[in-house]
């Protein structure tokens, strides 16, 4: 920090757990770059704080409007480096336009996803979150606690790039029947036994159904009212992709109704105002994510599945080597353009 001004790399929405692994990196590189962090999300009241910075990092929920990216751009920032895979919170076009360079971590550690996936389908087959609270309070009952075997289940898995074929084959070696959702089949899964069919098909038949596909135009609200009309009753559905994939009030009719029997979030279409921060001592007034809260056959963590050490490690590596590159004018395969959106 300069004058108060932020120079070299200005992370917005900086937490304690990031700016550890980030510290080690840059130093395991040798110190390359100046690293400020900021709690602040990024948004328009607050763009002012990277005046003069080259480079600003940001996550998921942080706001990269075309107005932010001409106040940056204005700035003299030359590089948006994302420290996460999606990028649908980044106006692409106005980037271009202005000769921002965005950069993305495409892959970091794919298991940790799929892991988490698998751990929240496990919890709600077995009703570990339910049984954990009721041992706590003393109470051994086994009354409502009754699951069901995954072996010979469908499992329908939306999406089967690098996070999705891990959950498909993970899902496999429990003896699931995988079905798949994906225009760019996965041999692997294939050769597996895994079935891909139009989404429609996958709705019908799967006892439970996992998203891991990115946030595009087309896939907003993947899962509305429709799409549940066409799914079995008891339906166990699990969201670890992106929070708009899924019509939240969609889904809260559906578990009232009995037709989704079980709901696993790990991200929500309105988690900008409540996630990463501690509000255990405030109201929530969402109605619609309190009213979640009410079921106990809904299962949320906080956006958490991408939270191991590895996976820390390799987007703090894969997001200082980004900027090293776009800085130094060397070309890179991880920057996105409007064409990828």
């Amino acid at each position: 920090m300069s004058g108060g001004r932020v120079t070299e790399i200005a992370f917005f929405s900086a937490k304690t757990y990031e700016r550890q692994v980030f510290d080690a990196a840059n130093a395991a590189a040798g110190n390359p770059h100046h690293l400020v962090y900021l709690e602040n999300r990024l948004e328009l009241e607050s763009v002012g704080l990277a005046m003069g910075a080259p480079t600003v990092c940001v996550f998921v929920n942080d706001v990269v409007s075309a107005p932010v990216i001409e106040a940056l751009a204005a700035g003299g920032t030359r590089c948006i480096a994302l420290r996460c895979a999606g990028f649908n919170n980044v106006d692409l076009e106005a980037a271009e336009r202005l000769g921002v360079t965005v950069v993305r971590v495409p892959s970091y550690s794919p298991n940790a996803v799929a892991e988490h996936t698998l751990a929240l389908i496990l919890t709600l087959t077995r009703r570990i979150h339910l049984a954990y609270n009721r041992v706590r309070d003393g109470n051994f009952a086994l009354d409502g606690l009754v699951g069901f075997d995954l072996a010979g289940k469908t499992a329908g898995v939306v999406g089967t790039g690098r996070i999705g074929a891990i959950v498909g084959r993970l899902l496999w070696h429990l003896r699931c029947k995988v079905l798949a959702v994906d225009p760019y089949p996965n041999d692997h899964l294939l050769n597996l036994g895994a079935e891909y069919v139009d989404m429609d098909t996958l709705l019908a038949e799967s006892d439970l159904i996992t998203l891991n596909c990115p946030l595009t135009d087309e896939n907003h609200h993947l899962i509305d009212e429709a799409a549940i009309a066409k799914m079995r009753d008891g339906v166990m559905l699990i969201n670890t992709g992106r929070g708009p994939l899924i019509d939240t009030s969609a889904v809260v009719a559906g578990l009232k109704s009995g037709r989704i029997g079980s709901l696993a979030l790990d991200v929500y279409e309105e988690e900008a105002d409540l996630f990463f921060e501690d509000r255990s001592h405030e109201i929530i007034d969402d109605d619609v994510f309190a009213r979640l809260l009410t079921f106990p056959n809904v299962l949320i963590t906080a956006h958490q599945a991408f939270l191991t050490n590895e996976a820390l490690s390799a987007i703090a590596e894969t997001t200082l080597q980004n900027v090293s590159d776009v800085l130094s004018g060397t070309p890179t395969d991880n920057e996105v353009h409007p064409t990828d959106a």
